[in-house]
């Protein structure tokens, strides 16, 4: 069926583009033996925006397990996340790593 060039409406719905939603990547904290735990639950409050109860749980999984999950994010937020957090960590001199992986 052609498009009726008459009704200008036919042609954007029959032009409209589905869009895939970007992927997302996980925003990981990896422990070490050096980083203070306040240190940690700091970083998350300020960078994740956590509640001082949610950080703590999670800093308390990343002590226990070695890792733990601070966030989930497209790339450029991801490799921000990232990036802040580890430019922070050597600022104030901690060994602290964040990494990215896709999901």
């Amino acid at each position: 069926m052609a498009a009726d060039y008459r009704n200008p409406e036919s042609i954007i719905e029959k032009g409209r583009a589905r869009l895939n939603p970007p992927p997302l990547y996980k925003v990981i904290l990896i422990n070490d033996d050096f980083t203070p735990m306040d240190f940690v639950v700091k970083v998350l409050r300020h960078f994740f925006l956590m509640n001082e109860e949610m950080a703590t749980k999670v800093m308390l999984k990343i002590h226990i397990e070695g890792a733990g999950i601070c966030g989930i994010y497209p790339s450029d937020i991801a490799v921000t996340k990232v990036q802040q957090v580890n430019d922070f960590s050597r600022q104030n001199q901690h060994p602290l790593m964040c990494v990215m992986e896709k999901e």
